[in-house]
């Protein structure tokens, strides 16, 4: 089981963000007009709410969870020696809420344009990241010497059963 290490918090400022930047995309939108209104007068502020309050993000000892969604609710769990990328991404509409995305891309992902997951307006992200970094190097360590072990452990398995067939043949000459 893995144990946890780190609770991400998120920066309220997401909320404001969320409103703001789908108020813009759906009035400059011809066909969004209409949803404008109605996201204007209630829908737009209980959405954005319910969002930042879906937010979850965990560091455990073996991976990086996290949650979000409103109707459609979406939980990544990537394995840490999985990770291979770690990218701040900031624009000036998101410094002016004060928010970065950490994107994280994992081994395997081809399509250098796509990540296995967004991770919008963690506070103190830098520190974040630097914890989601040690931990995996910890992580690999211990594999590694762990693999060691068990190598080792597999020649003294070997050697010792070297040894018992030379004593049986040397019992038996006797």
């Amino acid at each position: 089981m893995s144990e946890r290490i780190l609770l991400a918090t998120f920066n309220p400022g997401i909320k404001k963000y969320i409103f703001i930047y789908i108020s813009l995309i759906s009035f400059f939108s011809i066909v969004g007009i209409p949803f404008f209104f109605i996201w204007i007068f209630g829908l737009g502020k209980f959405v954005s709410k319910k969002y930042y309050t879906n937010l979850k993000c965990e560091l455990t000892s073996h991976h990086l969870k996290f949650k979000k969604g409103v109707f459609s609710k979406v939980e990544k769990t990537i394995p840490l020696d999985n990770i291979q990328d770690l990218t701040f991404i900031e624009n000036p509409f998101l410094n002016y809420f004060e928010l970065k995305i950490l994107k994280i891309e994992t081994a395997g992902n081809s399509n250098s344009q796509l990540s296995d997951m967004k991770l919008m307006g963690i506070l103190d992200c830098t520190a974040f990241k630097e914890a989601v970094l040690n931990q995996r190097e910890q992580l690999k360590e211990r594999d590694s010497s762990a693999k060691i072990h068990a190598d080792s452990s597999t020649n003294s398995i070997e050697l010792l059963t070297e040894i018992r067939d030379l004593l049986k043949v040397i019992t038996n000459k006797e």
